[in-house]
């Protein structure tokens, strides 16, 4: 029913800042400021991504640069240990590199960096070679589309079929991504049905209904559960 969704490749940043496995501390953290990025891919070959060096594996050395840990901190934060005394990406890097293709979906690439509690991912083809970066702001971007582009999805996807004429009556408007479907219905009972599909057009803030049932005015209103949109769905 919906149309096509958002991928990584629609939003993701092609030119990137890239490393070798042997560039130095010190040229990470230049990397790292010119281009004003948290973490850059560790590449090797003709772009084969083969790491990723974040702030979070550089900070060890500064953390334990005058410390002389106890036994029970060496035990428990070895990784962090070791970082601290690397020199190069190679040492550095978190491999194997959590990555993404162009075609993921932007809901599956949010999942991943919210699971993985990343800032950004690099994006591969099939064979691992960089082909950019996306990161949680280009995600963001898709709550930038067009109000009235967001409200002809609606219509032409869900409220055509869940609640055609003539037996249903319904307006779609869309304000600051937040979707209210307005006028009368044959079946109230699909306005769950409906509040999940709009939530999953891409864009979409917010849903809210207010709308009424065709026919008898004593039937029962149909049900909208517990948690479901807000706004009314009367006899």
């Amino acid at each position: 029913m919906h149309g096509t969704p958002h991928i990584v490749s629609d939003v993701m940043t092609h030119t990137v800042a890239a490393i070798g496995s042997g560039a130095t501390f010190k040229e990470i953290v230049r990397l790292m400021q010119d281009w004003k990025v948290s973490a850059l891919p560790v590449i090797e070959g003709e772009g084969r991504v083969i790491g990723v060096v974040s702030e979070a594996d550089l900070l060890p050395k500064e953390e334990f640069r005058d410390s002389d840990p106890d036994r029970y901190t060496q035990l428990r934060r070895l990784s962090d240990l070791s970082k601290a005394g690397a020199v190069t990406a190679k040492e550095l890097m978190t491999s194997p590199a959590l990555t993404v293709h162009p075609d993921t979906t932007l809901a599956q690439a949010a999942r991943t960096m919210a699971r993985a509690k990343v800032k950004r991912l690099p994006v591969v083809d099939a064979v691992g070679l960089l082909e950019g970066v996306v990161s949680r702001a280009d995600l963001l971007k898709v709550f930038l589309r067009a109000d009235e582009e967001i409200a002809e999805e609606v219509r032409r996807e869900i409220v055509s079929y869940l609640f055609p004429p003539p037996n249903s009556n319904v307006r779609t408007e869309v304000r600051d991504g937040v979707v209210r479907l307005v006028g009368r219905v044959r079946d109230t009972s699909l306005v769950p049905v409906a509040a999940r599909l709009v939530r999953a057009v891409e864009g979409v803030v917010d849903v809210e209904f207010d709308l009424t049932r065709h026919g008898n005015p004593t039937d029962a209103p149909a049900g909208v559960t517990e948690n479901e949109p807000r706004g009314t769905a009367s006899p």
